[in-house]
C-alpha cells in the first residue's frame, strides 16, 4: 500500500552532500539538507524571526540561521543552545532516486 503522506521535493542527484535546499510541498516551505547520504527537512524558517533557513549555512549535522546565527541541530530539530527550543521536522525518504518528504 502506497503511503499518501510522502510527496516528492527533488531529486537526489540534485542535492550534493553537505548542502541545502529550499523546497515547498503545497503552501508549506521546508529546509531540505544532505548529510552525506542522509535528507532531512525541517521548517523553513528560524523559530527566531522567521529567518530562511535554506539560506543558511551547513556545518555537519548543525543549521545556521544566516540572519543571527541560531543554530539547530537537523536531525532532531533542537536549538543548539537550548535544547528546549526545537524545529519542526519531516520523516524523509528516498526512492527510485527521488527525494520524498512526509507531511
Amino acid at each position: 500500500m502506497a503511503d499518501d503522506r510522502f510527496q516528492p521535493v527533488a531529486r537526489v542527484d540534485e542535492i550534493e552532500p553537505g548542502t541545502l535546499a529550499c523546497v515547498r510541498v503545497g503552501e508549506i516551505e521546508l529546509a531540505l539538507v544532505r548529510v552525506g547520504d542522509e535528507f532531512y527537512a525541517t521548517q523553513g524558517h528560524c523559530l527566531h524571526l522567521q529567518g530562511p533557513l535554506c539560506e543558511g549555512r551547513l556545518e555537519g549535522t548543525v543549521l545556521s540561521c544566516p540572519w543571527h546565527g541560531w543554530q539547530y541541530d537537523v536531525r532532531s530539530g533542537e536549538n543548539e543552545f537550548d535544547r528546549a527550543i526545537q524545529l519542526e521536522t519531516y520523516e524523509v525518504r528516498v526512492e527510485d532516486g527521488e527525494v520524498q518528504v512526509a507531511l
